[in-house]
């Protein structure tokens, strides 16, 4: 079979776009490819952000909520005692754990806990009946009150979620 007879052939059905769009998508490969070496060859001091210095305690940059970190520090906090259904032990004879509410591993507990309660407050908020004007600011505005309703009710509400979580771990 003759390859510039299937080439016609093609170039016809697609009425000669077929060569202008891979003329175009060589154009902006060729492109892309000079700015990314453009950018690897750059070094302005700033250098780049790797994954390790996004920040320190492990939160994003910008991140718009306050976070779990120092929720708790007081002394009482480092033997609290669990609270909400950590409390309910299947055996009443397993002497109860205490929970040090300081420690980084109940921090990332409640962060869990937190994601949870979003998930549940977004299914509970979906069957809202909304009217029809939403915008993606509206709508991004809107996700992040209820980031922060999480986090609050996750601090104060007593769920008892990320105690279980902790004491599974310990």
């Amino acid at each position: 079979m003759n390859v510039g007879l299937v080439s016609n052939t093609y170039s016809s059905i697609t009425n000669g776009n077929a060569a202008f769009q891979s003329a175009k998508t060589n154009a902006d490969n060729a492109k892309f490819s000079e700015l990314l070496e453009t950018l690897q060859r750059q070094n302005d001091g700033r250098g780049t952000v790797s994954s390790s210095e996004i920040n320190v305690d492990g939160r994003l940059n910008g991140e718009y909520t306050t976070g779990f970190a120092g929720a708790f520090t007081s002394e009482k906090d480092k033997v609290a005692n669990p609270q909400g259904a950590a409390v309910n032990q299947a055996n009443p004879h397993v002497q109860t754990k205490t929970i040090d509410k300081t420690s980084k591993l109940y921090e990332k507990a409640l962060e869990l806990e937190g994601f949870f309660v979003k998930q549940m407050l977004s299914s509970m908020r979906n069957t809202v009946m909304k009217s029809k004007e939403d915008d993606f600011g509206k709508k991004m505005y809107e996700d992040m009150l209820y980031d922060q309703y999480a986090e609050n009710m996750t601090k104060t509400a007593g769920f008892g979620l990320a105690d279980q979580i902790y004491l599974s771990l310990v």
